[in-house]
């Protein structure tokens, strides 16, 4: 399976929201080639350096396909205009959360990157689109994009082809997941299965142990509803 970048994107940190929170979370388009490395783009900042960025979230993938959908949800919204508006990093046309499977090793221009695990939205999409049901309603649908770590840094630019050249877990797509963790919430078996996965993110791996022992789901509200509301 093969894309296109259509856009490679970077953002400097800046106040989000009506309480100033710290988020780089808007991201522009960066002409020419940038810097892939194991920490992410050259150029890139993270307001929250514990929840975003780090070795399993180095890069975030959004499918520009989806933005006809939160079009039709949202309206013309300005944050809407352009890629960006989800924080991705990187833009393309053509594949999605039900074309991508974890563990897939994706060759993007001379950089090497591996599917690690989904996005979990969270309330830092309220502010973004001054919508406080934002992160839910991403959460709800699937449409959350989805996270490399970096194998072999490289260089990416808007043009460049990505290629998954390995698939060690054919199956597992990003959309399967998405629905086990946010809507087949009980389906231990499938809870099991993920939990035992090596190329998932720990942290996910982590999430699907937790559920099976607890036989409970964890609360979402501290991740989805903005502090304060």
């Amino acid at each position: 399976m093969r894309f296109i970048v259509d856009f490679v994107l970077t953002g400097r940190t800046a106040p989000l929201g009506p309480r100033g929170t710290p988020s780089g979370i808007r991201k522009q388009p960066v002409a020419g080639a940038v810097r892939v490395t194991a920490g992410g783009l050259a150029g890139d900042e993270q307001g929250d350096r514990k929840h975003h960025g780090g070795r399993e979230k180095a890069l975030h993938h959004y499918a520009t396909d989806h933005y006809a959908f939160w079009r039709a949800e949202l309206g013309d919204r300005a944050e809407l205009g352009s890629p960006g508006a989800f924080g991705e990093n990187i833009a393309s046309m053509g594949v999605t959360e039900a074309d991508i499977c974890v563990g897939d090793v994706i060759r993007i221009g001379t950089a090497t990157v591996q599917v690690s695990q989904g996005r979990q939205p969270c309330w830092k999409l309220n502010e973004r689109f001054g919508e406080p049901t934002m992160a839910r309603r991403v959460q709800e649908s699937g449409r959350t994009g989805w996270y490399y770590r970096v194998l072999e840094e490289g260089l990416i630019e808007a043009g460049a082809a990505g290629e998954i050249i390995d698939r060690p877990a054919e199956g597992w797509s990003l959309s399967r997941l998405s629905h086990i963790l946010y809507h087949d919430t009980r389906n231990f078996d499938a809870l099991a299965q993920m939990a035992e996965l090596e190329v998932l993110a720990q942290s996910w791996r982590d999430l699907a142990r937790k559920r099976l022992e607890s036989r409970s789901v964890e609360s979402w509200t501290r991740r989805l509803v903005t502090p304060g509301r």
